[in-house]
C-alpha cells in the first residue's frame, strides 16, 4: 500500500503549482453559477402602473396574499404558475379600479382563507388566533400545579417519622459520636 501512497504523493506535489489556479479558476465558477441562480429564479412581472400609488398597492397585495401551491411564500416571490396567475388577476382587478379588500374578498372566496397570510379573526379562524395563547398559559398553569403538589409532598415528608422513630434515630446518632 505504500508504493501507492508514494505515487499519490508524487502527483499531488507535481501538480501543486497548477492547484492555486485551478482552485481560484473553480471558486469563481460556482460563484458565478450560485449568483446566476438565484437571479434566474427571481420572479418578473413587466407591468406598468398608472401611478406610485397603485405600484404601491399591487405590492402590498402580492405581499400579503400567500402562494396556493408554494403556501410558505407569497405571491410576489413565487415562481409556481398559480402565483402568476394571481399577481396578473391582482394587476387586472386594480386596472378596474377595485379596492384592496375587494380583490383580498375575491382572493379569498376563490383560494379559502389560507390565501392570507393574516386571517380575519371569526369563527372559523379563532382557535388559529387564541390557541397558541391557551397552549402557553395551559403549560404554565401545569407547571405551576406541579410544583405547589412537589412542595406540599416535601412538607408532609418531614414529618413522616413517629415518635419511636425519632428515638430510634436520636439514639443511634448519639451512638455513632461515641
Amino acid at each position: 500500500m505504500r508504493p501507492l501512497e508514494d505515487a499519490v504523493t508524487a502527483w499531488a506535489s507535481s501538480r501543486a503549482s497548477l492547484l492555486p489556479q485551478v482552485g481560484r479558476r473553480l471558486f469563481a465558477m460556482v460563484l458565478l453559477m450560485l449568483a446566476s441562480a438565484s437571479i434566474a429564479q427571481a420572479a418578473i412581472d413587466a407591468y406598468t402602473f398608472k401611478d406610485e400609488a397603485e405600484r404601491a398597492r399591487y405590492t402590498e397585495l402580492t405581499r400579503e396574499l400567500r402562494c396556493p401551491k408554494c403556501q410558505n411564500q407569497d405571491i410576489a416571490d413565487s415562481n409556481a404558475p398559480i402565483a402568476a396567475d394571481l399577481r396578473k388577476e391582482i394587476y387586472r382587478m386594480l386596472g378596474e379600479g377595485q379596492s384592496n379588500q375587494q380583490i383580498i374578498d375575491f382572493m379569498v372566496d376563490r383560494y379559502g382563507e389560507f390565501v392570507r397570510y393574516k386571517p380575519e379573526l371569526n369563527a372559523h379562524t379563532w382557535l388559529l388566533w387564541f390557541g397558541p395563547a391557551g397552549l402557553l398559559l395551559g403549560g404554565v398553569l401545569l407547571i405551576g400545579v406541579i410544583v405547589v403538589r412537589r412542595r406540599g409532598q416535601r412538607s408532609e415528608d418531614a414529618d413522616v417519622l413517629s415518635d419511636e422513630e425519632r428515638q430510634r434515630l436520636a439514639h443511634l446518632l448519639d451512638k455513632n459520636h461515641e
